[in-house]
């Protein structure tokens, strides 16, 4: 699949109300987008009842909130106002900075002040955390079997690959003048701005955002996502609750889907263990309920075994 490049806000409203006409109600913008094309796609979306995200880089999380932006994709790790020599409009050279990142307070200054805005203009944030870890701790997580079994050789091979150069140390003294990569930190930040967000009455979403590395997988990567939550301070019920009335919530839905209610879509699953207690039996899935269809789990699983990323 190829992304079209915009041209221009003109352009950007045009391709939104072509996309709209095809029955299309969620738009995320991309890395590169100008305040003046976010803007127009914004009000061209707003307009006929669609919202916008953004996994953003030209522009700051209080900047898209400004413009009315509805979401914002990854959190306090992909937000570029704070790098030093930011201009306005343009991607920083490099825009990722996990030694500054880490350094931010959640309390006071100006990260605080940025969650702040954010609740004011009732933007969600969606976490991705399971890509962060994937790519930012040398040797956590563990690999997985399940994971493993399920990609295909030449996407385990190369996983395995990536994973052995990001925890070099010999990289590690070229790019951050340490034998210790700032990331485990940056990280630990990331999950104290999302708890904060939170705790000011922030609405957080839940992904897993299957990139990166290639080791996060859809499912797999998505409960990763919930025990990492817990892991960010969240109780298992809170976090469970993130990953399922948060995001039906942020779609208007929440009268279908999200929670158990006579009259709900039955889109369910059973889980062998209790995840309200310990929330790593949310992995033990046996069967998927979609429309009130039951599938069996360990057989969906096998139908996939060895193919992922494969196509």
């Amino acid at each position: 699949m190829q992304m079209h490049q915009i041209t221009g806000p003109d352009d950007a409203t045009k391709k939104e109300n072509f996309w709209l006409d095809q029955g299309v109600d969620n738009f995320k913008a991309y890395m590169f987008i100008t305040p003046a094309e976010l803007s127009a796609a914004i009000v061209a979306a707003h307009k006929r009842g669609a919202k916008v995200t953004g996994h953003l880089c030209s522009i700051g999380f209080r900047e898209a909130a400004a413009l009315g932006i509805d979401d914002l994709e990854h959190g306090l790790l992909v937000d570029t106002e704070f790098m030093p020599g930011k201009k306005a409009g343009e991607c920083p050279e490099e825009p990722e900075d996990p030694v500054l990142t880490a350094k931010l307070d959640v309390n006071a200054g100006p990260l605080h002040e940025m969650i702040l805005d954010l609740v004011q203009h009732h933007v969600a944030v969606t976490s991705t955390l399971p890509v962060f870890e994937m790519g930012s701790f040398p040797g956590r997580p563990t690999m997985q079997k399940r994971v493993l079994d399920a990609l295909s050789p030449d996407a385990r091979s190369a996983v395995l690959e990536r994973r052995v150069r990001a925890s070099d140390s010999s990289r590690m003294r070229e790019e951050y003048k340490s034998d210790v990569s700032p990331w485990p930190a940056a990280f630990k930040k990331e999950m104290e701005f999302e708890h904060a967000f939170v705790q000011a009455g922030g609405l957080l979403l839940a992904g897993l955002d299957p990139t990166g590395m290639g080791g996060v997988i859809a499912g797999f990567g998505d409960q990763r996502e919930v025990e990492l939550l817990v892991e960010a301070g969240f109780t298992p019920v809170e976090a469970i609750h993130i990953a399922t009335l948060n995001g039906a919530q942020y779609l208007g839905d929440a009268d279908k889907i999200g929670t158990i209610a006579a009259g709900k879509q039955a889109d369910l699953v059973v889980i062998k263990g209790d995840p309200s207690k310990k929330i790593e039996d949310i992995e033990n899935v046996e069967t998927v309920f979609k429309d009130g269809i039951g599938y069996d789990s360990a057989k969906l699983i096998e139908s996939v075994r060895g193919v992922v990323g494969s196509r």
